[in-house]
């Protein structure tokens, strides 16, 4: 059964997000309660993979993660940089994961995993279609992975005003700056659809104004 999506107040801005997302979102409240063991059970450690994991975003999903106790597979176009950038943790695996290589690829590095955490974000470069190859085919790819490999539990870090559309936001300044780059809410939205229908237990975040300052205040979330 899919899990509510939650969606935070309207700032704008997409990766930096999980700062504090994985703290506060019901999937690791799932997964924490996953991760308990019956008594007199071996207690099992709950393993995530999360793509995307030396972006702002991801890498802090990382450090929450290990944080919490998880064992955490780290997917990355660049092993070099994750572990230079990445804490050092024995429950920290790093894997080279590239979503927009297709799902057959992908299959292997999610399998054996408890869920996986989807951060991953186009580069700003001169291919138009890197929005596309990104956030809606990558994200895909990763879901159909996940399909094939078992893994039941899927967590995507979207962003703010994808469904601006059918909110009456199609003038919002943030909803039209955001799709000049590529039609990019357009093609989160397309993959959050597929995620939708996939028949995976899934959660949905869209975070807002993302910074790298310290954190303040309450986080707001509600159903969409």
């Amino acid at each position: 059964m899919a899990s509510a999506r939650p969606q935070l107040p309207p700032t704008l801005a997409l990766p930096a997000a999980a700062r504090n997302l994985v703290l506060r979102c019901r999937a690791v409240s799932t997964m924490d309660a996953a991760s308990a063991s019956s008594p007199g059970a071996e207690k099992k450690t709950t393993t995530v993979f999360v793509a995307g994991s030396t972006g702002r975003t991801g890498k802090r999903v990382v450090e929450k993660l290990l944080a919490k106790g998880f064992g955490v597979v780290a997917g990355t176009t660049d092993i070099g940089r994750a572990r230079g950038s990445l804490p050092q943790n024995p429950n920290l695996q790093l894997v080279r994961a590239d979503v927009t290589e297709g799902a057959d690829k992908l299959v292997e590095v999610v399998r054996g995993v408890d869920a996986v955490v989807c951060a991953t974000g186009f580069r700003r470069s001169f291919d138009p279609f890197a929005p596309w190859k990104v956030d809606n085919f990558g994200t895909v790819n990763l879901v159909e992975a996940c399909r094939k490999a078992g893994v039941t539990r899927f967590v995507l870090v979207s962003s703010i005003l994808v469904n601006g559309a059918a909110m009456g936001q199609l003038l919002n300044p943030a909803y039209i700056v955001l799709n000049l780059l590529g039609l990019t809410l357009v093609a989160k939205l397309q993959a959050e659809n597929h995620i939708r229908k996939s028949g995976i237990n899934y959660t949905i975040v869209r975070p807002g104004g993302l910074t790298d300052q310290p954190s303040t205040g309450n986080i707001v979330m509600e159903p969409e």
